[in-house]
C-alpha cells in the first residue's frame, strides 16, 4: 500500500509540473514538437500528449536526419511510429547540404533551427517547442562563461525566443534530465542516446566530463542555474534602461536610417550605448552576425569620440556608423566591392 501511494504521489507530482510548465503553451494554437528520439524530447511528446489543452491544440512532431550518423535515418523513423501511437503527425527533415569540416555542431545545430522554421511555416505552426531542460541550461551558461560571453549571454537560453519569426518555447528548463528519463520508463517508452554526446573532440562534451570537479569545489548545477537567474534579471534592468535610453536619443527610424542624438546617448553608461546601437543595427541588418567583442570596440570608440566632442565613421556587421557632437547615424553599409572590372 505504501508503495502504491507513493506512485500515486508521484503521478499526482508530474501532473502538476506538466500543467504548470505547459503553460508556456497556451498562446500558441499550433505547436511543432522537435524530437530527436532522446529521452529529453521524447518525454516532451509524451507530456503534451497529456496535457488538459491537448484537445485544443493542433501539435505535430518534427524530426531532423542530420545525415552524421547511420543509424540516425532509422531512428528519426521509429520516432514517427512513437508519434503516430500518441496522435501526431510526424515530419521527417533532413540536412542535405555537404557536411562542414570545421564547427560542426554549431553549423548543425543552426541547420536544424533552418529546417524546423521552415517546417513550421509550411505547416502553419506558430511555435517551435523545444525540449531543452535544467542540465541544458547549467551547461550553457558554463560553455558562454568560458568564451567570456556578457551578461545577456550568462543568462542562459530563454524560455521564449524567435527564429524566422517563429516563436522557439522551452517549457523544459525547470525539469532535470533524470526527471524526463523517468517519465520515460514510467509510461514504458523507449528512447536513443546520440553517442556524440560522449565525443571529446566537442567542447560541451568535454565541459561534462569536468561537472563532477567543478561540483566539488560549489560550482556545480544549482550554482550555475544561481549564475543564470541573477544574469537574467540583470539583463532585463540593462534592457528596460536601454529601451529607455533609445527612446529618449532616437531621432529618426527608418528602414534606410537610424538616428540618435549624441548628447543623450554620451549620457549614458556605455553598456547602455552599446545595447542601443546593437538595437539600431539588428533593426537595419536583421541577418548580420553581431559579434560581442566587435561592437564592444565599436561602442567604446563612438563613446570616446562623442566624450572628447570628436567623430568617427566606421562599419560594423553590414552597417554604416557616423558619429559626431550632434548626432549618431547607422545606414546599411554599401556593398562590398569584389574586385575591379
Amino acid at each position: 500500500m505504501p508503495d502504491a501511494e507513493a506512485e500515486a504521489a508521484t503521478d499526482e507530482s508530474i501532473e502538476r509540473r506538466r500543467e504548470e510548465a505547459l503553460e508556456l503553451l497556451a498562446p500558441y494554437p499550433s505547436l511543432l514538437l522537435a524530437v530527436s528520439g532522446g529521452p529529453d524530447s521524447v518525454a516532451l511528446m509524451l507530456l503534451c500528449a497529456q496535457w488538459s489543452l491537448r484537445s485544443s491544440r493542433d501539435i505535430a512532431v518534427a524530426t531532423v536526419d542530420h545525415r552524421l550518423r547511420k543509424e540516425a535515418r532509422a531512428e528519426a523513423e521509429e520516432v514517427g511510429r512513437w508519434a503516430h501511437d500518441l496522435g501526431y503527425a510526424h515530419h521527417l527533415l533532413t540536412w542535405e547540404e555537404e557536411k562542414p569540416l570545421t564547427r560542426l555542431q554549431e553549423r548543425a545545430r543552426r541547420a536544424r533551427y533552418a529546417l524546423l522554421a521552415a517546417c513550421a511555416r509550411r505547416i502553419g505552426a506558430s511555435a517551435i517547442v523545444l525540449a531543452h531542460h535544467a542540465d541544458d541550461q547549467a551547461e550553457t551558461i558554463l560553455f558562454r562563461l568560458t568564451r567570456g560571453s556578457g551578461v545577456a549571454g550568462l543568462s542562459g537560453m530563454a524560455r521564449v525566443a524567435r527564429c524566422e519569426e517563429v516563436a522557439l518555447v522551452r517549457p523544459l528548463l525547470d525539469f532535470r534530465k533524470e526527471e524526463l528519463e523517468a517519465i520515460c520508463t514510467r509510461a514504458g517508452q523507449g528512447f536513443f542516446r546520440d553517442p556524440s554526446n560522449e565525443d571529446e573532440s566537442f567542447a560541451r562534451a568535454r565541459l561534462r566530463k569536468l561537472a563532477p570537479i567543478l561540483a566539488a569545489q560549489g560550482f556545480g548545477q544549482d550554482a550555475l542555474l544561481r549564475l543564470g537567474a541573477r544574469a537574467q534579471r540583470a539583463d532585463a534592468a540593462l534592457a528596460h534602461c536601454a529601451a529607455e535610453t533609445r527612446e529618449r536619443a532616437l531621432r529618426k527610424d527608418e528602414a534606410s536610417c537610424v538616428e540618435f542624438d549624441a548628447a543623450t546617448l554620451c549620457e549614458a553608461p556605455l553598456e547602455i550605448v552599446q545595447r542601443v546601437l546593437a538595437s539600431a543595427i539588428l533593426r537595419l541588418a536583421p541577418a548580420a552576425t553581431l559579434r560581442l567583442e566587435r561592437l564592444e570596440r565599436a561602442s567604446a570608440r563612438v563613446a570616446a569620440a562623442l566624450a572628447a566632442g570628436g567623430s568617427i565613421r566606421t562599419t560594423l556587421a553590414d552597417v554604416s556608423l557616423e558619429a559626431d557632437t550632434g548626432r549618431v547615424r547607422l545606414r546599411p553599409a554599401p556593398p562590398r566591392r569584389t574586385g575591379a572590372t
